[in-house]
């Protein structure tokens, strides 16, 4: 990149970056990641456990997911397949590009449901 006198910037060709690239920097630069990841785990968590309309609340910390349910039955349920649901999980948050907490073993160590 050049820099005209005025300030401006000429972007030429041959530093041309992607769209996603530059997304993904910005999300660094302005310090977003953190909050960003742990949208996507709450979003990850909807899709992979099937039971985002009874769930009343979400938290994350430490590579732990709380989770709170509206239902005792759910609860039960999702609980018979924990170890599925974590590994589906950290699958579908490995396959998110703006996802920036990748680990190996995956981000989301464990799942606490209330």
């Amino acid at each position: 990149m050049e820099k005209y006198g005025d300030g401006g910037i000429k972007i030429s060709r041959k530093n041309a970056i992607g769209m996603d690239e530059l997304i993904h920097q910005y999300i660094l630069e302005m310090k977003l990641a953190a909050g960003v990841d742990r949208q996507l785990i709450f979003g990850a968590w909807d899709k992979v456990s099937g039971a985002g309309m009874y769930t009343t609340g979400k938290f994350f910390r430490d590579g732990v997911l709380h989770v709170k349910l509206s239902s005792s039955v759910v609860r039960s349920s999702l609980s018979f397949r924990k170890n599925d649901i974590l590994k589906a999980l950290n699958d579908e948050l490995s396959k998110e590009e703006l996802f920036t907490g990748k680990q190996e073993g995956g981000p989301v160590k464990d799942i606490i449901m209330r």
